[in-house]
């Protein structure tokens, strides 16, 4: 008799972003004049074309592929050695951040690599995730049956909750007397769009490495940092090569939603303890995962990824970002103009704002849907923290946003 893996049955309620589509396809099917008027704001979706760089090198390498000189089968699992330099130099190095080629893994996506990660971890680390977050955190640990059951507020036993707030900015600091073995950091935080400072990341990579704590580093919106002195990367702190593995995304500045392309940074001398407790490099185990459960990115997606390196792959692309934090203002304005308490939305895509009256996040959720035909995501489904929070996608076109911030406006109280 076959068996399933038994912990998928912790998990509570579908994941978040089905949930939503269910209620939002239950409301077009009641009422065909909403469904009309719907906006969507919830699912953070790119919604503007491919830079035309992308869409010159994704043609010209299909070109490559129909002449037997020039075609491509099995490339390299960790990436060909043209994007992972390009990456390289373009992301770190010429920010004066030490990264190598060599430390950079190629892969189809930065929330398949945040759950990938756990088959080279063992399995009773204490782990540590952000409230509120991405649930892919949550959701993989308990897939992969390092959590207990869930508790009917979606709390996991076995995971230990770092809490964001109003007060904290939602950039909770290390957890005083707390040993923790791995910890899950994201900045641009998604959903809150908080941001860590230098001095805040600091604490956490000195924390890192007083305590030999493993940090995951999801920085999939790093490209929407706009204040300067803001970090974009944990290796711009001192002493983090020592401690954190790098997590980033080509979805969301250069629209790769659909296309699918990522990576992961593992430096070189990065190690964990093994049974016995020598130290072993993650770097080769993780190239070891890879090589075993991945044929790698295609090709012609991997020199469309690389076009985006070029200076006029780099003009397009901020101005795609410039787009999207634009519409992040307006929609910030509006939700500030409506009385609501408002985070993020500066150096982020996402605006993070306060029920009104705080009331229930998900009843927030169906009144947003009925009255503005507008869908949004509640809070509560990144976490107990995110109750009475409610997020706002800026990824939209500005005729929808303008729209969406004329209907917050007559939104009745």
């Amino acid at each position: 008799m076959a068996r399933l893996n038994d912990n998928y049955l912790k998990l509570k309620a579908g994941y978040l972003f089905p949930e939503i589509s269910r209620r939002v396809n239950a409301f077009c099917e009641a009422s065909p004049e909403g469904k009309a008027r719907l906006i969507r704001c919830g699912i953070g979706d790119v919604t503007e074309p491919l830079p035309p760089v992308a869409i010159a090198a994704l043609r010209g390498a299909a070109e490559e592929l129909g002449s037997r000189a020039t075609f491509r089968g099995y490339g390299p699992e960790q990436g060909y050695p043209f994007l992972r330099e390009a990456i390289a130099h373009g992301d770190y190095q010429a920010r004066g951040v030490e990264v190598h080629a060599s430390e950079i893994f190629v892969s189809d996506g930065s929330k398949c690599d945040c759950g990938n990660i756990l088959d080279i971890l063992g399995p009773d680390n204490r782990t540590a995730i952000p409230d509120p977050v991405y649930p892919v955190y949550a959701d993989t640990n308990v897939m992969a049956g390092r959590t207990g059951a869930m508790t009917d507020s979606g709390a996991c036993e076995g995971l230990f909750y770092l809490e964001g707030n109003a007060a904290n900015g939602f950039v909770p600091p290390p957890p005083a007397g707390e040993k923790l073995d791995v910890a899950y950091l994201c900045f641009p935080n998604n959903p809150t769009g908080a941001v860590a400072t230098r001095a805040q990341l600091q604490a956490w990579v000195d924390y890192a490495l007083a305590n030999d704590t493993l940090l995951l580093f999801d920085a999939a919106y790093e490209a929407y940092v706009q204040d300067p002195a803001l970090p974009r990367s944990i290796y711009e702190i001192p002493g983090a090569r020592g401690c954190a593995i790098e997590f980033r995304s080509f979805s969301k500045n250069g629209g790769f939603t659909g296309v699918r392309c990522a990576f992961t940074v593992v430096p070189a001398g990065l190690t964990a303890a093994a049974a016995d407790g020598s130290r072993v490099p993650l770097h080769g185990l993780w190239g070891r995962r890879m090589s075993t459960k991945f044929n790698g990115v295609s090709y012609v997606v991997q020199r469309a990824a690389e076009a985006l390196y070029t200076e006029a792959g780099r003009a397009q692309t901020a101005a795609l970002v410039r787009h999207y934090m634009d519409n992040a203002a307006i929609l910030r304005q509006a939700l500030g103009q409506a009385g609501l308490t408002v985070f993020g939305g500066e150096n982020a895509p996402y605006v993070w704002a306060s029920t009104p009256g705080g009331v229930p996040s998900w009843d927030f959720f169906d009144r947003m849907l009925r009255e503005a035909n507008v869908v949004i995501t509640p809070g509560a489904g990144f976490g107990r923290a995110g109750e009475g929070w409610f997020r706002v996608s800026a990824f939209n076109s500005r005729e929808n946003v303008l729209e969406v911030a004329k209907r917050i406006a007559e939104l009745r109280p």
